[in-house]
């Protein structure tokens, strides 16, 4: 039996599909015993709550490891250091037969940013003595539900991401799943790090090319400009919002990115889009 954790959310969702869809048995770690009910095996446990996450470890063939998302961390990240270090002492002391990572495109970065909480914990668990895989997946292409309302009420939305013609590496979440799925049915020795994105690059346009065929209406880019973003996610509520746009700048300046290597998904952006405006 596989133990997951994050398996509430988008990318916990979809490897929870494709663990079914293949007849493997899992046990899903939450936090909320109502969400427990869901599966038919679970455990409860906070990942900061070692000896709790410890058991809901023991007897697991492989474990799947989600770092809960932190966008708006304190500076030197001690949230995340502290859950990083959690699940490792609970993964020594359960000792699965190997551990599958979500990690990051920009984990391995040269500057530091708000990915770096992935880079550092990939150094902490790559340290552990089963076998331990990384799996760095792109951008996930469902970011864009945030921009899904505004283009529909205004035919606009705003990106961070310029040139608004620059494609980048981004990923479905559903792709994330499958390879998560088929990652922890695999056996290997030491650390392995593979990187995911989707058959093609995006771009901000693509994405607004997207959202106006699933809507049926035109939309267009606004490029939101970079002197504005501290002031703009202060209004939004951050407390410390430079790792975020250190983040944004590595994508636009090229720092943040993957090598020639990365494997390709199937999901294109017409598909994940047009879902996302069917829910919103």
């Amino acid at each position: 039996m596989f133990a997951i954790t994050g398996i509430t959310g988008q990318v916990g969702a979809s490897l929870a599909e494709a663990l079914r869809a293949a007849g493997q048995p899992f046990r899903a770690v939450v936090r909320d015993a109502a969400k427990a009910e869901r599966f038919e095996h679970s455990a409860i446990a906070e990942l900061d709550d070692t000896p709790a996450l410890t058991r809901a470890f023991e007897g697991a063939e492989a474990v799947f490891i989600l770092l809960p998302p932190l966008f708006d961390p304190s500076p030197g990240f001690p949230e995340s250091e502290r859950t990083i270090m959690s699940i490792r002492d609970a993964l020594l002391a359960a000792q699965p037969g190997r551990v599958v990572v979500l990690s990051t495109i920009g984990a391995d970065a040269p500057h530091e940013n708000l990915l770096s909480q992935l880079g550092r914990m990939e150094k902490v668990l790559g340290a552990l003595p089963m076998p331990v895989a990384f799996l760095r997946a792109g951008w996930f292409m469902e970011n864009s539900q945030w921009d899904v309302a505004q283009a529909r009420e205004t035919g606009t939305i705003d990106s961070y991401l310029v040139p608004l013609d620059r494609r980048i590496a981004m990923v479905a979440t559903k792709d994330i799943g499958r390879l998560a799925a088929k990652l922890l049915g695999e056996s290997w020795d030491g650390v392995r790090v593979v990187e995911l994105e989707g058959p093609v690059r995006v771009s901000p346009n693509d994405i607004a090319a997207a959202l106006a065929k699933a809507l049926n209406r035109d939309v267009v880019v606004r490029p939101v400009p970079r002197e504005t973003w501290e002031p703009r996610f202060r209004e939004q509520g951050m407390q410390n919002p430079g790792p975020r746009m250190r983040m944004v700048d590595g994508f636009n300046e090229g720092w943040i990115d993957f090598g020639a290597g990365s494997l390709k998904g199937e999901t294109g952006l017409d598909e994940v889009i047009a879902s996302l405006t069917t829910r919103a």
